[in-house]
């Protein structure tokens, strides 16, 4: 069980010291937690909210993973169910996570807002939070990279009749005002939102943008296990052929929903699902969209066949017996490009952001980032001695970000962590 802390700030002359804080709760902060303890380093780990916050929270009702519970492999913790090749649901994760955080035993101080980080002239660091000061010899920022939702400014001059709502406040389509529903964004949450509304009979436009896209299975197993024989996931980012730019990368969209699928919006669009491109704006009462919609969905589709053909080339290269392969072809084909909707006239009730988060780092006054905000590192490692990130998407694999690649971030920022202290059992 992990172990809350309390404190109490004005009782003490000083701000408490540790020998690491951990900014974020959530598994890179717990993974990191977990071989700090090996180790016998003394730390904090500071969480805004709870340690299952996001998942409990931020996620709608039918969410599951898109990965196949066999990658959940937290350190000292791999998936502990009898479906290795299901996909867990939201409160499966949930518990998942709590059995992680047991085995863990991290020292927690929950419900703290960090509110700033900045670096002493003495070395190491100053944390203030939102429930008291505190000083640390190195810091990890564990909090993830997505923070604030993005919405254009655009929506200021939206109908007050139309409501509108993030990706993470939606529930369920039970939960949203009558009429239809403008989802606006295809990556992983979009795609998978609109297939929510769909299948519940609710009428949905879906504004598409360039999100690709990949098959759930493939000649007889799910792409991802395929892909994991082909080391895919194992590849670093300084051998990726994209290096940092794949950073920038949408997320393929797919579905382990009941027992997972594709996701295919030309068959959305058979079914009554209404397509448009990106959406521009919104002027003189009418949603503007970009002439974009086939080209989308085209180059979504040929990444998709672009996959299926590497697992092809494997499959050859190795002789594997397989099933036949296949190539997609598209179901339906957009008529024309439409770029104009009025959305009261179309019957809109809500509309469901679902273009992304931007990381906010605000509160970390230390020089380390990017022209647009983004830390910059080395697998984890900044220029500033001392400061770590973690848990950041392709920080240094595919599964950097995710249950699958955070252990072995965590177990090497542990590493140099004890060696910047000057213990040797976990850097030999």
């Amino acid at each position: 069980m992990s172990h809350v802390i309390n404190t109490h700030p004005g009782q003490a002359a000083e701000p408490r010291h540790y020998g690491v804080i951990i900014v974020g709760g959530g598994q890179a902060g717990l993974s990191m937690s977990y071989f700090l303890k090996q180790a016998g380093i003394d730390h904090l780990l500071i969480e805004k909210h709870t340690v299952t916050h996001t998942w409990r929270t931020q996620r709608w009702d039918a969410f599951c993973l898109v990965t196949p519970n066999w990658q959940c492999a937290l350190p000292g913790y791999p998936y502990q169910g009898d479906d290795p090749h299901g996909f867990m649901k939201k409160d499966e994760i949930a518990a998942y996570l709590d059995g992680f955080i047991r085995t863990v035993g991290a020292p927690v101080l929950e419900h703290a807002e960090v509110r700033h980080v900045k670096a002493r002239a003495q070395g190491g660091f100053s944390v203030v939070t939102s429930q008291g000061a505190f000083t640390a010899d190195q810091v990890v920022v564990a909090s993830g990279g997505y923070h604030t939702p993005i919405v254009p400014r655009m929506a200021e001059r939206l109908p007050t009749s139309i409501r509108q709502l993030q990706s993470s406040e939606y529930r369920n389509p039970e939960s949203l005002p009558d009429g239809a529903v403008l989802v606006v964004g295809s990556g992983q949450s979009g795609a998978q939102i609109a297939e929510d509304l769909h299948l519940a009979g609710r009428k949905v436009y879906l504004a598409v943008g360039e999100a690709p896209r990949c098959a759930r299975f493939y000649r007889g197993r799910d792409v991802v296990d395929w892909l994991a024989d082909m080391k895919y996931y194992d590849l670093p980012v300084t051998e990726h052929p994209l290096r940092e730019g794949v950073r920038d990368n949408t997320n393929h969209y797919v579905t382990g929903r009941d027992g997972g699928r594709d996701i295919d919006l030309r068959r959305f669009a058979t079914e009554g699902m209404e397509l448009y491109g990106l959406l521009d704006d919104y002027l003189d009462g009418q949603l503007r969209f970009a002439p974009d919609l086939r080209r989308n969905l085209d180059d979504a589709d040929a990444t998709y066949n672009r996959i299926n053909a590497s697992i092809d080339k494997f499959i050859a290269e190795r002789g594997i017996e397989a099933p036949p392969p296949s190539v997609y072809e598209p179901v339906w084909t957009p008529p024309a490009e439409r770029t104009e909707l009025d959305p009261q006239a179309a019957g809109i009730g809500s509309i469901i952001w679902c273009i992304g988060f931007r990381p906010d780092f605000s509160w970390l006054e230390v020089p380390v980032f990017n022209g647009r905000g983004y830390p910059g590192h080395e697998r984890g490692v900044t220029a500033h001695a001392g400061l770590y990130f973690l848990g950041l998407p392709w920080l240094h694999t595919w599964g950097s970000g995710r249950f699958s690649g955070i252990a072995r971030d965590a177990e090497y920022l542990a590493a140099l962590v004890a060696a910047g202290r000057g213990d040797t059992a976990l850097a030999a």
